[in-house]
């Protein structure tokens, strides 16, 4: 039979972890409601009632208006697949070296290239934008998307730490049949990795997306807006209608949900292993 503690001590937890959930989805639940109001409606029923009727006039308004807010979603979605596919591609040549190639200096170099984690990204605002100006690309895409395409200390790092748990039998099996570095990262390495790789993907895709300083700091202008700066805007453009500027927090954030849905498995699956090891 349970003891009363042990009740009482889970229905605190439960209490706890509900105040919480309640915390932390708040604030997504009030921007969807608030989204499908018009500003009559918000003004006279409160941002907690649930909308009567839903309206989508505020979503057509950002699609099809002045705002360019599907501009801006486009920029946003080809910044981010360019970011990814390069960040992470970038990562795991480097992660494999560091993780599997014996050279000369490669822990120093390893933990010279990580302490990079130590310095805030607001330091290298100034000197990433001077070298962008230098090289005539402020307020283009290649000025958006190319101070993040080299790999990143943090998603090398955990590469290189989740392929030094891959067996070395493997590797050596595979070597002693002739293959060579590329073979082996291409047939072992990364089809072992998918957990790892599907986490950071899905880590990258959510930074990138809501980047906010770097892309205000580079570009000027409607052309290369992204999707945070464009929802900023709206609230100077539109004097403060937040039924709008609720519209486009939603639009921004329904990729984010689908692609957490997709990748659920795949990010627990990668915590498990890891904690495993």
């Amino acid at each position: 039979m349970t003891s009363p503690s042990r009740v009482l001590t889970s229905i605190g937890a439960y209490v706890v972890l509900a105040l919480a959930a309640v915390v932390t989805l708040g604030p997504f639940l009030l921007s969807v409601l608030t989204a499908f109001k018009s500003p009559g409606q918000f003004a006279s029923d409160g941002s907690l009632t649930a909308p009567a009727p839903f309206l989508l006039d505020n979503f057509v308004t950002l699609l099809t208006g002045p705002a360019e807010f599907g501009n801006a979603i486009f920029v946003t979605v080809a910044v981010t697949a360019v970011i990814v596919v390069f960040q992470l591609g970038f990562s795991v040549l480097a992660a494999y070296a560091f993780a599997r190639i014996d050279f000369a200096g490669r822990r120093v170099l390893f933990w010279a290239y990580l302490s990079g984690l130590m310095v805030p990204n607001i330091v290298l605002v100034i000197p990433l934008y001077l070298m962008m100006v230098e090289l005539g690309l402020r307020n283009t895409f290649w000025g958006l998307v190319l101070p993040f395409m080299f790999g990143s200390p943090y998603a090398i790092f955990l590469l290189r730490e989740y392929f030094r748990g891959i067996p070395t039998d493997l590797v050596d099996a595979a070597r002693i049949d002739g293959a060579g570095h590329w073979r082996i990262l291409g047939s072992i390495i990364v089809p072992l990795s998918k957990p790892i790789l599907a986490t950071l993907t899905l880590i990258t895709i959510v930074s990138q997306w809501n980047s906010f300083l770097w892309p205000l700091v580079i570009t000027t202008g409607p052309d290369w807006r992204v999707i945070t700066v464009a929802t900023a805007s709206l609230q100077s453009q539109y004097n403060g209608n937040w039924t709008l500027v609720m519209a486009a927090t939603t639009l921004a954030l329904v990729p984010l949900v689908v692609l957490f849905l997709i990748f659920q498995k795949q990010v627990v699956r990668s915590i498990t292993i890891s904690g495993f090891k």
